[in-house]
Parts: C-alpha cells; structure tokens; sequence
C-alpha cells in the first residue's frame, strides 16, 4: 500500500519547493505526493509524482490536454464544473481525476456521474483544505457535499482519494490528523487507507520514471 497525498503545489504555484514539500510528507507519514506542475522524481525516500491539474477549460480544451499528457506517468486531474461538462470529461481516457467538486453546484455529480466514474476507474479526488482551514458556510458545504460523495462511492464503486492541496508546508497534515479529519464525512479508518491509496490504483507505477533529486 502507497500513503500518497494526491496534490499538492509547490514553487511557483506555492511558496514551498517540491523538495521541502517531498520531506514534509516523509515526516507526516506519507509514501509519495503528487506535485502539480512538477517532474516525477524521488527525494527524501518520498516519491514524486508529477501532476497536471487543469482548472477553467472546456471539454474540448481537457481532451486536447490529456493527448498532450497522456503516456508521460503524470497524475492528470481537471477542476469539476456543472454536471454536462463533468460526464464528458470522465469519459476521457487518460483522464485519472476529478476534483474539487466541493466547489461545484449540488447537482454537479449524480448517479450517472458516478456510475461513469466507476465504469472508467475515474478517482473523485477529495480535497481536504477547506476542512483543513476554512470556516463557517464554506467548511459545512465541503462536509456535505464529500459525504454525498461517499455515498455514490459506496453504491456505485468508483475510488475516492484524499489530497492536501497544500501550497506550502503549513498545510499539509499528518496521515493520523487526515484520519480525524476524515471522521467528519464518515469515514473511519480503513475507508482513510484506502483512498490514500487510490492514486497507486489507478495509475501505473511502471510507466512512471522514477529519478533521484539531489
């Protein structure tokens, strides 16, 4: 099993490096992060797996995207959107992940999403940073809404994962405050292991190329 926080952001999205955000994530307890706008790499014992996240664009704009990404062992997500435009980028091959869809509209994500997502082994990516730090309204909805998340995941199948978002070490949490923090959607600890383990589950560690930054 692989403890990875699928996304986080480093220098110049942040304000930490990759490799600070890399050792960070050694000492929390985790096996590898996925580093938006990075290469894929190793330091610290951590693996680095390079990610692309992209945010603002059509169905159209994804697709050409993901030709561009796809066979290069990177993590490709794209920001949710309304419900139209999250069916057809699920049904993108090469596409690994939906997220932030605590910021899209309550019918954004349904039973036939959901059931796209499972039938094309697509993570529906759980991002942790407004439960992390925000308050109020927006910190309720995000509970909301990722509970409605796990119910069609318990129906339907598809893989939940767990990220950080961090952009800077300050956010980023240890696996057992992640755990606690989880409690709050109803997951307990098992339900924990196996979303940070999801992104090893869907992709493919062999066609990722693993090197050493010094």
């Amino acid at each position: 099993m692989k403890i990875t926080d699928a996304c986080v952001c480093p220098y110049p999205l942040g304000d930490s490096s990759v490799r600070r955000l890399a050792l960070e994530a050694g000492e929390l307890g985790f096996d590898s992060i996925v580093a938006i706008d990075a290469p894929s790499g190793e330091y610290a014992g951590v693996e680095i797996i390079g990610g692309t996240l992209l945010r603002d664009r059509t169905a159209r704009e994804v697709i050409n995207q993901v030709k561009r990404a796809r066979d290069k062992g990177r993590v490709i997500s794209v920001l949710a959107g309304d419900n139209g435009f999250n069916r057809a980028v699920i049904g993108i091959k090469g596409l690994h992940c939906l997220t932030g869809i605590h910021t899209a509209d309550k019918k954004a994500f349904d039973h036939v999403t959901a059931k796209m997502a499972a039938d094309n082994g697509v993570v529906l990516d759980l991002d942790l940073s407004p439960i992390i730090s925000g308050r109020g309204i927006g910190r309720q909805r995000a509970i909301h809404r990722y509970r409605d998340i796990l119910m069609f995941a318990g129906r339907f199948g598809f893989p939940v994962t767990l990220s950080s978002h961090a952009r800077s070490i300050l956010e980023m949490r240890s696996v057992r405050e992640i755990t606690g923090l989880c409690s709050l959607v109803g997951m307990d600890e098992p339900d924990v292991e196996a979303a940070l383990d999801s992104i090893g589950r869907v992709t493919d560690p062999r066609n990722v190329a693993v090197k050493v930054i010094r």
